[in-house]
């Protein structure tokens, strides 16, 4: 086609030496080849859609068994039309890594045609149409967005007879609707509509049954009975109850079924005779999950009523699906029924005081305003299992105590209510389950239940719901409308490391924890799981290790690091220093074993793989210690005896205290802050530390030792770090924490502090470089720590510096680190990784090893 020149070679039969300008054939003339093309020009990914492999999924991609139970369709541009194509499954990684996304460029694309009768019998996917599989692809690292901004995209026509006749589905699978990039719970697509389906005409004879001719008891008295027209076939008798609970999206498709819309929800309904479980199927779920919502009047009608058996085999479940019979729904106004019929929804506030005397696994709304949000995550359901479940971490603060109430939300099928969830928001979560950590009432938080739902300001979602009433809330919003903007603004953080409940602080506790069972790592098996780790996922290893160096560093004043290292015999190398390579992109790096057990001098980093190639934790190889002037090494005559050393500087480094950085003054009042926030945020219901020190020196330029180079280390990530809550650009902080969405340094940090240090497993001599951050603990959310020493030990087995004296000055630290030398530690690492080459390895507890 003359529009589209680059796709043109994707019409015949091409090799990757000949992706010319050849004729375009007709369908008929198409050879059925699968030679693959290549195409030289810079293509941007327009769409990234995800989908569960189905019966077939095993025939198209025989090569593909073993890549995992999802399917990916991209949508490519050019910049003169657009193509679907599906991705390889050995392509997946790149996606799972976040390597391949929207808006990359990717260069020395190879295509080859999907045959006519590999396309599945399923809507959307036709003999009439050009379908192609991406196999091999070059995907250039940085921003990419640029390239992509300059095209109209949605202006763009498609490629040959490849334009959708309708809503796209999947290519590759017999499903009718997307799966999110990320999650399984949350809903994707355009189909799902928030407005109820048009209503069905319908007769005189079934308008007659427009009256609340059953209820809930005589349903399930006729079921259990096995009264006829009750306990076989549909019930048109129409049943009016309200929704008293809602669950979140529950998909069960699998390679082993097509369904075509493998989804179901459960709403908990009621009316004055009693209650039961309505279970929305398949299609429904797509029509009318949005639309429904707790608190709601409804009828139904042509239902289907079931006995229980999960919950109680004595008991019934209403079945409403969209065939066999099609179920008819109507959402009621209020003023359809008596209050008597419909008692109106159930809530069970806790605020922060009480929460502390509720048992364990106990069941409780809460509301609050949000402090922290943190930035989403993932973690493998049942630890080890093949799903992913997407998380972050809240605080809010209800006035009741000290303690803030903390909340692993994970997500809940309201993707736009959870991107609301930025601070200073009024937050509503119900049906939470209360988990008291290590059986103790010191530490608990809440998380989800099956019908865990949450409401925010900034929605319009508080003004419709009946708990604005209630008593607990109308507390709150009195404490609430006391509160000072400029306070809470000044205290409110996103983003960022973190971990709740805090670990352990001695190693026999978390031995106990453990039940005795740690889970010990070599150093190669860590690599190996940290390079099994998908993009934002989260998971805890533990290592034997020594600590060969240490180095503190301020974000944006890496040169000007202070850092020690372990001169020791059997760390020192013998052999000449190798070059340092590089920076990488990775913010930790996993280091090979030194070649012989009395040599510290490591390996050469593995030559760089094709950027089409998955991405490998990157090799790093530091400074020799011979390179470097130790203080261990330093004349008798010096004044100073501290281990200190400075990088490419004579003179002192300048650090400001170990406290929290307040917002300045114009960061309240520069117009983009309004002066009653909060005032506002109260009012949905009603409608429908001071600056920073003076910095100080930490010594004389004569207690320093320069050194020429320092080790090769890649500064910590911006995501690692929390950001000071900025409310004139919630928005965007709100995207840069949620997945793929990428912190941006134009946001200040509340840390810019943090230490690296480098690891020697006990069993294999592999290095690994980890970041540990104890001062977390005074920006953090967290619990303050324990009072303790400060010495290096102490701090590393408390993860923090001491809640009751000043820390120690980083010199002073530095000059502290000959402590570690020799000492065999239990170390406890925090990994997550951040896309693409990055992955963050957090050191958040070290006990020492004794015998």
């Amino acid at each position: 086609m003359a529009a589209c020149p680059t796709w043109r070679l994707l019409t015949a039969s091409s090799t990757e030496s000949s992706p010319g300008p050849d004729p375009v054939p007709t369908r008929s003339e198409r050879p059925q080849s699968s030679s693959p093309s290549v195409c030289r020009d810079v293509l941007y990914v327009v769409d990234l859609q995800r989908y569960s492999r189905d019966q077939g999924a095993d025939v198209y991609f025989p090569q593909g068994v073993l890549m995992g139970d999802d399917l990916y369709d991209v949508t490519l541009t050019d910049g003169d039309c657009r193509l679907r194509v599906t991705l390889d499954p050995g392509l997946n990684r790149l996606v799972e890594r976040n390597v391949l996304r929207p808006r990359s460029a990717l260069r020395n694309a190879t295509f080859t045609p999907a045959m006519t009768a590999q396309l599945p019998a399923c809507r959307g996917a036709s003999a009439a149409r050009d379908s192609y599989r991406l196999v091999s692809v070059e995907v250039p690292g940085g921003d990419q967005d640029e390239g992509l901004r300059k095209f109209h995209v949605d202006s763009l026509s498609w490629f040959g007879s490849s334009e959708p006749a309708g809503p796209l589905v999947p290519l590759r699978a017999n499903r009718s609707v997307f799966l999110p990039l990320w999650n399984n719970v949350d809903y994707s697509g355009e189909g799902w509509r928030e407005a109820p389906p048009p209503e069905e005409e319908e007769s005189e004879e079934e308008e007659e049954a427009r009256r609340p001719a059953v209820t809930v008891s005589e349903l399930r008295d006729s079921f259990l009975i096995g009264r006829r027209g009750v306990a076989r076939g549909a019930v048109h008798h129409q049943l009016i109850v309200r929704i008293i609970n809602k669950s979140h999206l529950m998909y069960y498709g699998r390679r082993d079924n097509s369904y075509q819309c493998p989804y179901k929800a459960v709403l908990e309904v009621c009316d004055r005779t009693g209650s039961v479980c309505v279970v929305l199927w398949n299609s429904v779920c797509v029509s009318w999950y949005r639309r429904l919502k707790p608190g709601d009047v409804i009828g139904l009608r042509r239902y289907r009523v079931k006995r229980n058996f999960p919950a109680d085999p004595d008991d019934i479940e209403i079945s409403v699906n969209s065939r066999n019979p099609a179920a008819l729904i109507s959402v009621l106004p209020e003023s359809f029924v008596s209050p008597e019929h419909l008692p109106p929804a159930a809530y069970s506030f806790c605020n922060s005081q009480e929460l502390l005397d509720r048992p364990h696994g106990a069941v409780c709304d809460v509301i609050g305003l949000l402090t922290f949000s943190g930035r989403a995550e993932r973690i493998r359901s049942d630890g080890r299992g093949a799903e992913l479940l997407e998380y972050h971490w809240l605080q809010l603060e209800d006035g009741n105590s000290n303690k803030p109430i903390m909340v692993k939300l994970f997500s809940t099928s309201q993707p736009e209510t959870q991107l609301k969830l930025h601070p200073l928001s009024v937050v509503v979560c119900t049906r939470l389950k209360l988990i008291k950590a290590n059986g103790t009432d010191v530490f608990f938080y809440l998380t989800n239940s099956t019908y865990t739902q949450v409401y925010c300001t900034g929605l319009g979602q508080h003004s419709e719901m009946s708990y604005r009433r209630l008593r607990p809330v109308r507390l709150f919003l009195q404490w609430l409308r006391s509160q000072d903007d400029g306070q809470v603004l000044s205290r409110a953080l996103i983003g960022g490391f973190f971990i709740h409940p805090p670990p352990p602080t001695s190693l026999e506790m978390y031995m106990k924890d453990r039940k005795g069972v740690p889970g010990f790592l070599r150093g190669a098996e860590l690599q190996r799981e940290v390079d099994r780790l998908c993009y934002r996922e989260r998971h805890t290893f533990c290592i034997q290790a020594a600590v060969t160096m240490v180095m503190y560093s301020c974000r944006g004043e890496e040169d000007r690091s202070l850092f020690w290292t372990d001169q020791s015999p059997s760390f020192c190398s013998s052999s000449s220093p190798l070059p340092s390579p590089p920076p990488t992109s990775s913010s930790s790096s996993l280091l090979p074993p030194p070649p012989t057990s009395s040599s510290s001098s490591l390996l050469p980093p593995p030559s760089t793989p094709p950027s089409s190639r998955l991405p490998l934790s990157s090799s790093l190889s530091p400074t020799s210690s011979s390179s470097v002037v130790s203080p261990l090494h330093q004349r008798p005559g010096r004044r100073s005896r501290k281990r200190k050393q400075l990088l490419q500087t004579d003179t002192p480094l300048k650090r400001g205290p170990w406290v929290t950085r307040q917002p300045e003054q114009n960061h309240q009042t520069d117009g983009l802050l309004s002066p009653a926030i909060l005032f506002e945020a109260s009012m949905e219901f009603l409608e429908s530390t001071n600056d920073d020190e003076d910095d100080e020196d930490d010594g004389d330029a004569s207690t320093f030792v320069t050194a020429p180079l320092p080790p090769a280390l890649q500064p910590i990530a911006l995501e690692t770090l929390p950001m000071h809550y900025d409310h004139g650009n919630r928005e965007e902080q709100a995207v840069a924490v949620a997945m793929v969405g990428g912190a941006s340094g134009r946001f200040e940090s509340a840390v810019d502090e943090y230490f690296t240090l480098r690891l020697r497993a006990l069993s294999d001599g592999v290095s690994v470089n980890i970041l540990f951050l104890p001062h977390f603990s005074s920006s953090s959310p967290s619990p303050r720590p324990l009072p303790h020493s400060n010495t290096w030990t102490s701090i590393l087995s408390h993860g923090a510096f001491s809640s009751h004296t000043p820390p120690p000055s980083p010199a002073d630290l530095i000059g502290m680190a000959t402590q570690l030398a020799n000492q065999r530690l239990v170390c406890v690492l925090e990994a997550c990784h951040l896309g693409g080459a990055t992955t963050e390895l957090v050191l958040s507890r070290a006990f020492p090893l004794t015998h």
